[in-house]
């Protein structure tokens, strides 16, 4: 009897307490009638330094927790442009028309078809040095010296103003006199160069001057400007004058009339001097001219000597 009044009064607490909460909690919607919203799943961000795999090759790894440093990439980051199977020669001619005051020598290379020579050897890895005169130096030439000069003296001129290797400023000083220039031989084409300090002086044996300036060097070209053309002594040399024939010698003809006064002014030149001096000796002398045969004059002296 105790026992089923403490079971009736415990089950009366419990449905007592679930009622009051269930009048506190408000009612809940079914699940299934209220929609689910999902946030979209982020994606893994990268890591701004890719770690590559350690090769078999690397003795050791970098320590956990340190980034691991990406070897140097052998692409370039500046692709280089492709090269040329052979470059092109310097251009002399833009060089001088670039640097002013060349025109004149400019027209003489190409006149003369020196400059594709010039390229030519440019373009075959040789080696030049061209002394080039200025438009002034050229102006100070005699009225008609160009022009009065043939094709392949000109051709020679222009060769006479380029030496067959390069030269720098400080190697002036080491060469031998006279110095190889691309005109025929050293004998009729002579150029001697020597050195005072900084000052290179050029003598042709017809001129003497010096170089005033660098136009442009690089390890195969340099080009010198020169203020006075090289003359060569194989153009230029003055002609020894012909000798004037010497004249015939003109034909003296003997004169009766000379010949016989000269004779008897000596006789009375004589006679007194005997007259004067009876005891001395006389000394007669006759001048006489003699044409022989073969058209030679010959002059004879009579000399007599009288003794009283």
């Amino acid at each position: 009897m105790k026992q089923s009044l403490l079971s009736f009064t415990l089950l009366f607490l419990f449905v007592n307490h679930s009622s009051a909460a269930l009048t506190k909690s408000p009612a809940q919607a079914p699940l299934q009638d209220k929609p689910i919203v999902q946030t979209p799943a982020e994606a893994p961000t990268k890591p701004a330094v890719q770690a590559q795999p350690p090769s078999q090759s690397s003795p050791a790894q970098a320590p956990a927790g340190v980034p691991l440093v990406q070897a140097p990439s052998e692409i370039p980051l500046v692709q280089a442009p492709p090269r040329k199977a052979k470059p092109a020669p310097t251009n002399v001619t833009k060089i001088l028309e670039k640097a002013g005051n060349f025109g004149v020598f400019i027209r003489i290379l190409k006149n003369t078809q020196v400059i594709n020579q010039i390229e030519n050897q440019l373009n075959t890895s040789n080696s030049l040095t061209i002394l080039a005169p200025t438009n002034g130096a050229f102006s100070g030439l005699k009225a008609g010296t160009l022009n009065s000069l043939t094709t392949e003296q000109k051709v020679q001129l222009v060769q006479y103003h380029i030496l067959p290797s390069f030269i720098s400023l400080s190697n002036f000083q080491t060469l031998s006199n006279p110095v190889r220039t691309q005109a025929s031989n050293t004998e009729e084409y002579p150029l001697n160069i020597t050195t005072e300090g900084n000052w290179v002086n050029i003598s042709t044996g017809l001129v003497n001057t010096y170089i005033s300036g660098t136009v442009y060097a690089d390890n195969q070209l340099a080009i010198y400007k020169v203020d006075r053309v090289l003359l060569p002594l194989a153009i230029f040399a003055p002609k020894p004058k012909a000798l004037a024939p010497a004249p015939a010698p003109a034909l003296a003809k003997p004169n009766p009339d000379s010949s016989s006064s000269s004779s008897s002014s000596s006789s009375s030149s004589s006679s007194s001097s005997s007259g004067d001096n009876p005891t001395g000796a006389v000394l007669e002398s006759s001048y006489g001219l003699r044409v022989a045969k073969n058209g030679v004059v010959t002059v004879g002296v009579v000399v007599a000597t009288i003794f009283l």
